[in-house]
C-alpha cells in the first residue's frame, strides 16, 4: 500500500460499508483539511440547517448542566482519568488543600464524548483538563499552574473565601 501522499491523513476503516462498494485506498486515505477550513465547514453546516435536530435540545440541556454545575462548585475540573494533564492539575489542587469537583469525561460513557464537545462550544477549548474557578473558565493544565507560580490562583481562590495550605 502506498504511503500517505501530502495533504492527506491516515484514516480509520468505517465499521460498515453499508454495502456501498469502495476501494481500500479512498478508505484509507482522505484529504486533510487545515483547522481554519474545518472551522469553516462546521459553522457553514450549522448555519445552513433550518429546523433544530433532537440533538440539538438535548445539547442545550448539557449545556445548562455544565452552567449549573459550574455555578454551584467553586472550583471544577473536566477531566479524563488517564490523562497525565489531568493527573497534574488535580495533584496541584491536592496539595494546596483544595477539594475540587471533578467530573472524569471518560466515566460517563457516550456522554462524555458529548460533553467535551459542549465544553468546547462553551469555552473554546477542545482538551482536558478544562479548569474553571468561581465560574470562570481559567484553561487547562498550563493556564492553571501559571496561575499558581504567579499567585494568581490563591488570589482567586481567596477572593472564594477559601484558604490554600502554602506549605
Amino acid at each position: 500500500m502506498p504511503p500517505p501522499q501530502s495533504g492527506m491523513t491516515l484514516c480509520r476503516l468505517p465499521k460498515a460499508t453499508l454495502g456501498l462498494p469502495l476501494s481500500l485506498p479512498s478508505l484509507l486515505y482522505r484529504p486533510s483539511l487545515s483547522l481554519a477550513a474545518r472551522r469553516t465547514k462546521a459553522v457553514s453546516a450549522r448555519a445552513s440547517s433550518s429546523s433544530p435536530s433532537p440533538d440539538s435540545s438535548f445539547g442545550s440541556r448539557m449545556e445548562d448542566s455544565v452552567k449549573k454545575t459550574v455555578a454551584d462548585n467553586p472550583v471544577v475540573i473536566y477531566s479524563k482519568s488517564w490523562c497525565s494533564y489531568s493527573m497534574e492539575v488535580k495533584s496541584l489542587f491536592k496539595r494546596i488543600g483544595v477539594q475540587p469537583h471533578v467530573i472524569e469525561l471518560d466515566n460517563l460513557g457516550a456522554q462524555g464524548p458529548q460533553l467535551q464537545k459542549v465544553l468546547e462550544r462553551l469555552t473554546g477549548q477542545s482538551t482536558v483538563p478544562n479548569v474553571f474557578i468561581g465560574g470562570k473558565h481559567v484553561g487547562g493544565c498550563t493556564d492553571t499552574v501559571k496561575l499558581y507560580r504567579k499567585g494568581e490562583l490563591a488570589s482567586m481562590l481567596s477572593d472564594l473565601d477559601i484558604n490554600i495550605d502554602n506549605s
